[in-house]
This record gives C-alpha cells, sequence and structure tokens, in this order.
C-alpha cells in the first residue's frame, strides 16, 4: 500500500483519474481517524478515532483485508439472513435512511458511512465503493513527521 504526502492539486489530479484514497486526519485532542474517498473525492465511510498513528493505519489494513471478502447483512429484509464476520451491516437509521457498518472478522466496527441514502441501491453503491477503493492510496496528515 502506498503512503506519502500529497498535495490538494494531487488529490483532485487523482480524482479526474477516479482514485480512491485513504485520508488519514490528526485531531485537535491528537488523536488520528481516516476517511475512504471514493474517486470523486467524496467521503463513503469514516474510521474510529485512534490513539495512535500506527494503530489508525492498522484500522487501514483491516479494511483493505475485510471489505474485499465481506459479505453483506442486509437488516433492513423482514427475515435476517444472519452473515459470519467479515462483513457489511446494511441498516435504516432512526429517519429511515439507509447506512453501513464495516465489521471486521472479530466483529468490530472498522468503518460507518458518513451519509444517509434515500435508496437502498445507493447504499449499496457505497459499500461496493468501499471495497473499489479498499487497496487505495493513503494520504498522510501534513503535519505528520512519519
Amino acid at each position: 500500500m502506498a503512503e506519502k504526502k500529497v498535495t490538494a492539486t494531487e488529490i483532485n489530479e487523482d480524482a479526474l483519474r477516479g482514485k480512491g484514497k485513504f485520508q488519514i486526519k490528526r485531531a485537535a485532542d491528537g488523536r488520528y481517524m481516516f476517511n475512504i474517498h471514493a474517486g470523486n473525492t467524496q467521503v463513503i465511510a469514516t474510521s474510529q478515532m485512534y490513539t495512535t498513528m500506527k494503530s489508525c493505519r492498522g484500522g487501514i489494513d483491516s479494511v483493505s483485508a475485510n471489505a474485499p471478502i465481506a459479505h453483506i447483512e442486509d437488516q433492513t429484509l423482514a427475515t435476517i439472513n444472519t452473515e459470519k464476520f467479515p462483513k457489511f451491516q446494511l441498516y435504516t437509521d432512526k429517519s429511515g435512511k439507509y447506512r453501513f457498518n464495516l465489521l471486521a472478522k472479530n466483529g468490530s466496527n472498522i468503518l460507518s458511512c458518513t451519509q444517509g441514502y434515500t435508496q437502498k441501491s445507493s447504499c449499496k453503491n457505497g459499500i461496493e465503493s468501499v471495497i473499489k477503493n479498499a487497496h487505495a492510496m493513503i494520504v498522510l496528515p501534513e503535519d505528520d513527521d512519519d
């Protein structure tokens, strides 16, 4: 997995070529998190907060390993077919919008989608975009010394 610091111009140029990205960010409290972006630069999903850069990169590695082999557990159906881990959980939130989480082989939540979708098919497209970009380039925070 390639890791490098890139400029906003490079990110926009890659977007024109349809390349997704994992973008690591540092919060004001010093913790780390990452977003996975589609090729159009839209954020598809967001990670939890991590205390170290190493653990944040481990989260990205987990997405790369689990997303391509994860099944979709559609919790919006009358009869839910419970899938084994790893899996995407597709569900409706309190406002009736479709969302998903990616759960790792150990059952921990790796990613949560950042937006609610009005159509289930759009939510499934978001899941497919995570799978497609599971091995995307990692963009480090500009202030990272690694």
